[in-house]
């Protein structure tokens, strides 16, 4: 039940000389009959601040309107404890600092969202966070030097850990390295690949677990309260953990299927091969005899659509580390390495470097057309694009292939996940289980479990480290987060679930199969039960949902329908169309941030409401903007497909099919279907979002005004 308002409107940053502030005043006190309506030339100032907090006791207010600059700033200005709802109506960014001042449709445009924002806070309630007894515990699945380091940071920063090894040892793929390339300045010389020291610190430690020879049989619950079954030698035992960290590596590519590069041939092998043949210290052919050449073929099904169509990473620095192995065996040997692009990012370059400065290495950019067996079992490989233009034929001893690398959670679900959605992490396009963001790269789409190495994405020894203390400080937030009822990335600080008027659900599952992150699970009617930690707030279930029973304290369908009918639609005969705009907070809310500070003129006639994420889109807010007369509606969203950037996975991509089937429903209303239009947009598109208003504006002028306008 709404409490008591008051609305505070900052005539500052241009707010006062772009628009009448005493005529907003009269729209709050006669229109909205908000009884409590005053101005101050700066809100976010001491003194501004101070106002707003002797307001709330003075007045016995529990809800404010702000008038004055974006929700994405000053938030922690205007935070006055949980027991007061805050709205802000964006006149800075989206009246002032972009609209011509002084003008009727500028302050049209300010009263509406004066008037959007207090409709949406009179339905919004005081959020109820959800409280469970959060277990601060990790568990760290792999135990190679990821897992390790993963299990060691966490420990060190006082948060205990199980940490789990098939292998009957801790190590992991170290233990079949010979060397391993450069750690540190000048980064010119292999170095060590023994683990010993820093599996001796994780055995040692007392705060680590070491679970060896043992599995994941079944993780259940959520972040907070996990609860893993893990299968060794002696039985089942089962642990409560808060977060998970994925830290099981990869496998190198299957090497049989290069049959084009000679695999079947007695001395073609592959980088993993040579690598442990190096390790007993003799560089052989099949028959045993020594070979004084080598060539190392790098994109060995690497970057190839048959194949693995990305890049592994470390497989040329691999190469080149073992390239010095055939010229450390002494004599007139030497090692050719065929190569595509030569990748050694960062201070690789310098390893690069000093491996051309050896004679004994030839490198050379080319395409291997073919490789041949010889009669005496040595084997050409011709060579053709190479620098200079002409055809090359090597005959070594022997062919290396530098193979790729698939994540271990290829065919395997790994961590036996006990969800609706199935027992495996979702991977994106690659096969690597992420949420494939820019912005959360240890993220995966199962809430409080990271990964990190050689399973998270391709990458080496010296990378993976970093990323396990990536990981592990990612997974920490989330304990701390989860035991005080709020939300992790990208909603951080969060404290609202989703709730379910569950007598009115018809049990079509739509919600528990779109949500993105595996928060539903079924109870034995098939309604939805809500695992609230794993829930990230997006809101793709409440949009998903037909019937409407689900939503959050301070955001439903409810309240966006109330939003749109708040605002002012002008008569078909005042020729001022009406565009809402439907944006989602990750990307385009931003967008008309930055166009703001850029001072780009944005168009009178669009109302922006912003959403979580266009995922959680019902259609029934087309139908209520149409039929309060909106002339046009547009959905600006994060780019969704195979190489989506949406915040919430799916959101973006759920919207568009939604809409698709609305669009429909209007043809048949005897609507044009190009009234509503998605738009993927990002951060940096700001200087063309106005152009793509104009232009769908100009295209619904040639349509005319929705013929429903005023009725």
């Amino acid at each position: 039940m709404a409490g008591k308002t008051g609305v505070y409107i900052c005539t500052g940053c241009d707010i006062g000389n772009a628009t009448d502030v005493a005529a907003l005043q009269k729209v709050v006190t006669s229109e909205l009959r908000i009884g409590v309506c005053k101005t101050h030339p700066c809100l976010c100032s001491e003194q501004g601040v101070n106002l707003l907090k002797d307001e709330l006791q003075r007045e016995g207010l529990d809800r404010l309107v702000l008038g004055a600059c974006s929700s994405r700033y000053h938030r922690d200005t205007f935070d006055f404890g949980q027991q007061t709802l805050v709205a802000r109506a964006p006149l800075r960014e989206y009246v002032a600092w972009t609209q011509p001042h002084g003008t009727d449709d500028t302050r049209m445009m300010a009263a509406d969202y004066l008037r959007m924002h207090a409709a949406a806070l009179k339905l919004q309630e005081l959020p109820v966070p959800f409280r469970q007894q959060t277990v601060k515990t990790l568990l760290v699945v792999g135990g190679g030097v990821t897992g390790m380091t993963a299990a060691l940071e966490a420990a060190r920063a006082g948060y205990p850990v199980h940490l789990v090894e098939k292998e009957p040892q801790l190590g992991g793929f170290a233990l079949k390295l010979h060397r391993r390339t450069p750690c540190a300045s000048p980064f010119h010389s292999t170095e060590s690949a023994a683990p010993g020291e820093l599996v001796r610190a994780a055995e040692n430690h007392h705060a680590i677990t070491v679970h060896k020879s043992s599995r994941v049989a079944s993780i259940s619950g959520q972040p907070g309260d996990f609860k893993a079954t893990l299968a060794g030698n002696a039985g089942e035992t089962t642990v409560v953990v808060g977060a998970i960290v994925l830290a099981t590596g990869g496998r190198p590519y299957d090497a049989s299927k290069l049959t084009h590069l000679g695999i079947a041939h007695d001395n073609v092998i592959t980088s993993v091969e040579f690598e442990a043949m190096a390790a007993t210290g003799r560089i052989v052919r099949k028959d045993g005899k020594p070979a004084h050449s080598v060539a190392f073929i790098q994109c060995a099904g690497s970057r190839d659509a048959n194949h693995l169509p990305y890049c592994s990473s470390f497989c040329c620095t691999v190469s080149l580390k073992q390239a010095g192995y055939v010229r450390a065996a002494g004599g007139d040997a030497r090692a050719y390495v065929i190569y595509r692009d030569m990748i050694t990012p960062g201070q690789y370059e310098n390893f690069y470097r000093a491996t051309q400065a050896d004679p004994g290495i030839f490198l050379t950019r080319g395409d291997v057309a073919a490789v041949h067996e010889n009669p005496d079992k040595s084997v050409t490989v011709d060579v053709d694009h190479t620098p200079l233009g002409e055809k090359i034929a090597l005959t070594v001893d022997l062919v290396v292939l530098a193979i790729g690398i698939v994540p271990s959670t290829q065919d395997d679900p790994v961590l036996n996940l006990q969800y609706r959605q199935g027992p495996a992490l979702p991977d994106q396009k690659y096969g690597f289980p992420d949420s494939h963001f820019i912005c959360f790269p240890y993220e995966t789409q199962r809430t409080g479990i990271f990964t990190a190495g050689a399973v998270h994405q391709p990458m080496d020894m010296n990378f993976a480290v970093k990323d396990a203390a990536g990981a592990a400080l990612k997974a920490i937030q989330t304990l701390e987060l989860t035991a005080a009822g709020m939300k992790v990335h990208p909603r951080v600080g969060d404290e609202t679930v989703p709730q379910f008027r569950l007598a009115q659900c018809t049990q079509c599952k739509r919600c528990t199969e779109e949500c993105p992150f595996g928060s539903l699970d079924e109870d034995e009617r098939g309604n939805p039960r809500l695992n609230e930690t794993r829930c990230r707030g997006c809101g793709v279930c409440m949009g998903a949902c037909p019937v409407r029973i689900i939503s959050f304290k301070d955001y439903s369908t409810d309240i966006v329908g109330e939003m749109i009918r708040s605002i002012e639609i002008p008569d078909e005969f005042a020729e001022k169309p009406r565009v809402l705009i439907f944006a989602c907070e990750n990307d385009s809310i931003p967008v008309f941030d930055m166009m703001a500070l850029h001072r780009i003129r944005g168009n009178p006639y669009v109302r922006i409401i912003p959403l979580r994420c266009l995922g959680g889109t019902n259609l029934v807010w087309v139908s209520d903007a149409l039929s309060v007369g909106f002339d046009g509606i547009m959905f600006m969203g994060c780019k969704y497909g195979e190489d989506y950037q949406c915040h919430f996975v799916k959101g973006s991509e759920r919207a568009n099919t939604r809409l698709a089937k609305v669009q429909e429903t209007v043809g048949r209303l005897q609507l044009e279907p190009d009234r509503i239009r998605q738009y993927e947009v990002s951060m940096n598109d700001y200087a063309k979002v106005a152009t793509l208003i104009d232009e769908f504006v100009a295209a619904l002028d040639a349509f005319g005004p929705n013929p429903f306008k005023g009725m």
